[in-house]
């Protein structure tokens, strides 16, 4: 294996699951050029985050290396409902619904991806002009019990939930996509395997050469433990706000910064090598969190942004600029946060103050707060709800002071 190739590979695995079958990449990467690279994203809801940009970025990889990327909107798979991880059917969208997320996605992917080497593909393109016949025909391609050997069809079938018929239809149709693009490689994730390879299955019965199948890791939220969903209040948008961006990802932990460079980010493998070694050798982590911070606001705001949003950051944090007519308190050490807010009234209710820090709303001495059970400690503290909400907070040890 040559130079070029064997650092094409290196590239190519970093972050990933699995290669299946890495040998096959291997060949083709000799024999063929460029290769036909396909992911595909249902356009279930009009915002990204960054835990959907694993893919993408894994897209740019193969974009630089000189490969054909395709992305695919699944308008048609998206008013199915993808049934991955569910343990009840999803709802399924109106045709307006998917359109009108699709035209979001096109303009946000492009913050990542090279337009002008990019295609779009909407597999209602081909689905669309399958009659019920050839759908059927589709169907009889794969056995129930295939489909039962699904983790989530198995457990919602011996747990005797319901799974509708159009349900098993999903992963035919993801499969036939591959057919109908000639897929030589499909990105997914974790998730995504059975789907994945069911393209496989499906060119080799239509007569084509099988893709190779690369799954991707699902991407921890702040909290570090669930993944990235806005439904858990734990993601960071990419059409957030600077600021925003900026301080959620210096509220990761220092462990969780090292994935989020190894999935996330486009520094070489070299280059991240270097950077812990230097945190071994005494760097401050904040420092190079930095850099993370500054590389994705640059990323999804422009050259720049990421500088002046650190700016701010220090401005607001590191050296305490504060408002000096701030409302002061005196609360009693071990109370919870959520509790806290209520009671000094910067939130109405106590479930509303766990909302907020669900949110990544919350923050304490400029730190935001993720952990709804977390307690108040003593000292002089000042926390904060959004942008607008802040008061001064003396927490005191009543057993000490008795």
């Amino acid at each position: 294996m040559d130079n070029h190739l064997a650092d094409a590979l290196e590239e190519l695995r970093r972050g990933a699951e699995e290669v299946l079958l890495e040998h096959e990449l291997i060949e083709r990467l000799k024999t063929q050029h460029p290769l036909r690279i396909k992911a595909g994203f249902d356009p279930t809801a009009p915002d990204l985050h960054l835990g959907h940009t694993v893919l993408i970025n894994k897209l740019r990889q193969f974009q630089n290396l000189g490969h054909h990327i395709i992305f695919l909107i699944g308008d048609f798979t998206g008013m199915i409902g993808d049934p991955t991880g569910k343990s009840v059917t999803r709802p399924t969208l109106t045709r307006e619904q998917v359109l009108a997320n699709a035209q979001t996605y096109q303009r946000q992917i492009f913050k990542i991806l090279d337009p002008a080497r990019t295609e779009i593909v909407f597999n209602s393109s081909w689905m669309g002009q399958m009659s019920a016949a050839d759908l059927i025909a589709l169907a009889s391609r794969q056995t129930v019990a295939r489909m039962l050997e699904r983790d989530d069809f198995s457990k919602r079938y011996t747990g005797h939930q319901p799974i509708a018929i159009h349900e098993f239809l999903y992963p035919l149709v993801q499969g036939y996509d591959s057919v109908a693009l000639k897929a030589d490689v499909e990105l997914g994730g974790t998730d995504q395997k059975f789907n994945l390879l069911m393209g496989r299955e499906l060119q080799k019965q239509y007569g084509q050469k099988p893709q190779i199948v690369i799954t991707m890791p699902l991407l921890e939220g702040l909290d570090g433990v669930q993944k990235m969903s806005k439904s858990l209040g734990n993601y960071i948008g990419i059409e957030e706000a600077p600021d925003e961006q900026f301080g959620k990802l210096m509220s990761i932990s220092d462990a969780l910064m090292w994935r989020y460079f190894e999935l996330l980010s486009f520094k070489p493998l070299a280059e991240l090598a270097a950077l812990r070694d230097a945190m071994q050798q005494g760097r401050n982590p904040r420092d190079i969190k930095f850099e993370l911070a500054i590389e994705i606001v640059d990323r999804f705001h422009g050259a720049g942004a990421g500088d002046l949003a650190r700016e701010r950051f220090i401005a607001r944090f590191a050296k305490s600029q504060i408002p000096d007519d701030l409302p002061e308190f005196t609360l009693t050490e071990g109370q919870p946060i959520a509790q806290a807010l209520k009671a000094i009234a910067l939130v109405a209710s106590t479930s509303e103050a766990i909302r907020h820090i669900q949110a990544g709303a919350v923050r304490l001495n400029g730190e935001v707060i993720l952990d709804k059970g977390q307690v108040l400690t003593q000292g002089a503290h000042v926390i904060q709800v959004g942008k607008r909400r802040m008061a001064k907070i003396n927490v005191t040890n009543v057993t000490n002071e008795a």
